[in-house]
Formats: C-alpha cells, structure tokens, sequence
C-alpha cells in the first residue's frame, strides 16, 4: 500500500507539529503576562496581531497533523491542505482588513506590513498549492507542505518576538 506521504517525511512533520502546539501554549502565556499593556483601546491591535499569529501556529499543527495521517488515499490530504490554505487565505484578507480599516497599517513599519499581513499569506497560498499537489499525485507534494509550514512558523516565530518585545517596552514605560 502505497502513503499519500512518504514515511520519511513522518518525523518532520512530527518534530514540527510538537513546536506548533509548544509554541500556541506560549502565546497564552505571553498574553496573560502582557494582559496589563493589552487595554480597552488596545483590543483592536491584540485581535489583529496577536491573534493571527495564534492562529497561523494551530495552522502549522493542523498541517502536520494531516502530514502524519495514515492514508494511502491522495484526496484526503488534498482536500484538507486545500481547505486549511484557503481559509487562511480568506482570513489573512479579512486581518490585511482590519489593518487597513483600524489605521494599523499607518502606524507599523513596512516590515511590520510584510511579516504581519503579506508573509502568512504567502505561506498559505504555499499551503493550497500543497493540497493542489496532492491531489495531482505529485511526488513533490510534501516538500511543498513543508515550505509553506515553514514560512508560517518563521513568520509567527517572529510576529510572537516583535509583539513580545512591543510589550516589554510598554511594560517599562
């Protein structure tokens, strides 16, 4: 019986999957801790920064959790790449939204701009071609998997820093 993965991608996925939900854990952490700099008016910033990065690490868990299931079926992973990518498409324009509607835009750095908005979604533009790849049956199917996991957790990683460093600047002031 032929995987829809390769079994030597089954580590990484797992390796990978364990820092996802290590790190959604840190992210409650980090907003209990900065609970007093996250204030009425500041709602609007949590919500469309915080949460995002939130959100793109249970999308780098749900991911690896597809990569690891035991189907030999192509489709099954296909459909839940394909799914997982566009929703966070639809929901990386929604936060690009918010952004823009909220006047954030106006107040972050272009860097802000690129790593907040446009890198997730990049990555998951990456992770729908991964699903579109299963579902042709490409061999190269879960090296695309991979890269688009990998921009999200690189851009999360370093949205979690720059919030986490926002916060202890405002904690000290």
């Amino acid at each position: 019986m032929s995987h829809a993965i390769p079994e030597s991608w089954h580590d990484f996925f797992n390796l990978v999957g364990c820092a996802a939900a290590t790190l959604v854990g840190l992210m409650f952490v980090a907003a209990s801790v900065g609970a007093g700099v996250f204030t009425g008016e500041r709602q609007v910033g949590l919500r469309t920064l915080l949460s995002p990065t939130v959100v793109a690490f249970s999308v780098v868990l749900a991911a690896c959790i597809v990569g690891v299931l035991p189907t030999a079926d192509w489709m099954v992973p296909a459909l839940l790449l394909s799914a997982i990518g566009l929703l966070g498409i639809a929901y990386s324009l929604l936060i690009l939204q918010r952004m823009i509607q909220n006047g954030i835009t106006a107040k972050i750095d272009h860097e802000d701009r690129l790593w907040y908005a446009f890198a997730p979604i990049l990555a998951y533009i990456v992770l729908t071609a991964s699903g579109l790849a299963f579902a042709a049956g490409s061999e190269a199917a879960a090296a695309i998997l991979a890269t688009g996991i990998c921009m999200l957790l690189i851009a999360g990683i370093r949205n979690a820093w720059d919030m986490t460093t926002w916060v202890v600047l405002r904690r000290q002031s």
